[in-house]
């Protein structure tokens, strides 16, 4: 199993429910979702937009590899309702985002997939929200260490 971390983003419609319905759909195609983080409401980045976004981050256990999590996460977007995804770093109101933030400590760079996710530590919206499942992660490493 591979350990992976996933950045939710929504600015349209019901973002809550586009984000749960999201992750309910990654527990069902991707794998066990061990970690989730808090909602972040943020101002869009990279463009104009009087739509607010929430995120959040997820952790995730799959048994798929980076190319399967890329092709079902971009199918789940489909399934709710995202028709173009963002070209040449023009980005727009989007119903759901999934970006793959990290995948074990795996390093992928080709046109299409690009592991670490190359803009993330750009995106205090993808950071918080990732620091705080990674915090988490080791807190509970860390009480477990300590059971006799």
């Amino acid at each position: 199993m591979h350990q992976i971390y996933l950045g939710l983003g929504s600015n349209m419609g019901n973002r809550r429910q586009n984000i749960d319905e999201a992750i309910l759909r990654i527990c069902k195609q991707v794998g066990r979702v061990d970690g989730r983080s808090s909602l972040i409401e943020t101002k869009p980045w990279g463009f104009e937009s009087v739509h607010n976004f929430m995120n959040c981050c997820i952790g995730v256990r799959t048994s798929l590899s980076p190319r399967g999590v890329l092709r079902t996460t971009q199918h789940i977007e489909r399934e709710l309702g995202r028709r173009e995804k963002s070209q040449d770093g023009v980005y727009h109101d989007r119903v759901i985002d999934i970006d793959i933030l990290l995948y074990d400590h795996l390093r992928v760079d080709e046109p299409d997939l690009k592991i670490p996710h190359p803009l993330m530590f750009q995106r205090d919206f993808v950071m918080r929200p990732l620091m705080e499942i990674l915090a988490e992660e080791e807190n509970k490493r860390s009480a477990f260490s300590m059971q006799p």
